[in-house]
C-alpha cells in the first residue's frame, strides 16, 4: 500500500495589531526563510497601523482627513489603498464609501488588503507550498496546504453561535478568499453611503469568495447595505465572485455558483 502522503510542516503565527488577531497558517518552506517572511509580514501589518488607525491623531490617513498633509506627501501605501478604495467605489456604484459620516476613513479597505498583502509576502519565502491568513475572521489563502489537500474555512451562522453556515473549499484554486461582513460580531456598523446612518437591511450577514481578500471584503460591505436582493443581483453579475446571504429571517440565497466551493 502506498505511504500516504505527507503534509508539509506548518509555522503558525498569532499577532495582535489593528484591533484584531492576525492568525499566520505556513506550509513548507526553508525554516529561516520562513520565519523571516513572518517577521517582515507582522512589521508591515504594523506600519499599515501606524500609517491608516482613524483612531491614532498621528497617522497619515487622520492628518490627511484633517487637511494636514497631501496624499503625495503621505507613504505611497495610502495611495495604493485609496485607488484601490475608488475602484470598489466605482465598481458598487457607491455603496461602498471610504468615507465615514463624511470623512475620509479607509478602514473598509485596509483590513483586508493588508491580510493579503501580508499573505503574499510569506507565500513568496523559499519553498513555502501554502499560507492562511486569517485577518478577524477573513481569510486569503494561498497555494495549498500539502499534497492532495486543500484549505477549507468555516463560514459562522450569524444566527447560531457557535455553528456553521458553510464550509468553504479552495478545491485546488491557487488563490482564494472568504470575507464577511454583518451585524453578528460587531453590531449595527456599516454604513449606508446615501444616508450616513447604519444601514437599513433585510440581511444579518454577507459571506464572499473571491481570489483576492481586498475585493471579497469590499463587495462582503458593499452587497450588505444594498440588502438581499439587490445585494445578490449585483454579486451575480461581477466575475470570479460567489456568494452566501443570510436574512435575519434565517433565509440563506446563493449566488449560482458558490455549491461548487462547498465542502
Amino acid at each position: 500500500m502506498a505511504e500516504a502522503a505527507k503534509a508539509p510542516a506548518a509555522v503558525r503565527h498569532a499577532e495582535e495589531v489593528m484591533g484584531t488577531v492576525f492568525s499566520f497558517d505556513v506550509r513548507g518552506g526553508e525554516p529561516g526563510a520562513v520565519r523571516a517572511a513572518l517577521r517582515a509580514a507582522v512589521a508591515g501589518l504594523h506600519r499599515v497601523d501606524e500609517l491608516f488607525s482613524t483612531y491614532r491623531a498621528d497617522s497619515e490617513v487622520s492628518r490627511l482627513a484633517r487637511g494636514e498633509l497631501t496624499v503625495q506627501r503621505c507613504d505611497p501605501l495610502v495611495a495604493e489603498v485609496l485607488e484601490l478604495g475608488a475602484e470598489a467605489e466605482r465598481v458598487s456604484d457607491g455603496w461602498f464609501s471610504l468615507r465615514h459620516r463624511g470623512r475620509l476613513d479607509p478602514t473598509g479597505v485596509v483590513k483586508g488588503w493588508a491580510a493579503e498583502r501580508a499573505a503574499r509576502l510569506v507565500a513568496a519565502a523559499a519553498g513555502v507550498s501554502g499560507v492562511s491568513v486569517n485577518g478577524g475572521g477573513d481569510v486569503q489563502l494561498l497555494g495549498v496546504p500539502g499534497a492532495e489537500r486543500q484549505w477549507r474555512v468555516g463560514v459562522s451562522d450569524p444566527l447560531r453561535p457557535g455553528g456553521l453556515a458553510a464550509v468553504v473549499s479552495a478545491a485546488g484554486a491557487p488563490e482564494l478568499a472568504v470575507a464577511t461582513s454583518g451585524t453578528a460580531e460587531r453590531g449595527a456598523h456599516i454604513v449606508d453611503p446615501r444616508t450616513g446612518r447604519a444601514a437599513v437591511t433585510d440581511l444579518v450577514a454577507v459571506t464572499v469568495v473571491a481570489p483576492r481578500l481586498v475585493w471579497a471584503d469590499c463587495w462582503a460591505t458593499a452587497a450588505f447595505a444594498m440588502g438581499a436582493r439587490e445585494g445578490l443581483a449585483w454579486l451575480e453579475a461581477l466575475s470570479g465572485v460567489e456568494a452566501l446571504l443570510i436574512t435575519a429571517g434565517d433565509e440563506v440565497r446563493c449566488t449560482a455558483g458558490l455549491a461548487g466551493l462547498l465542502g
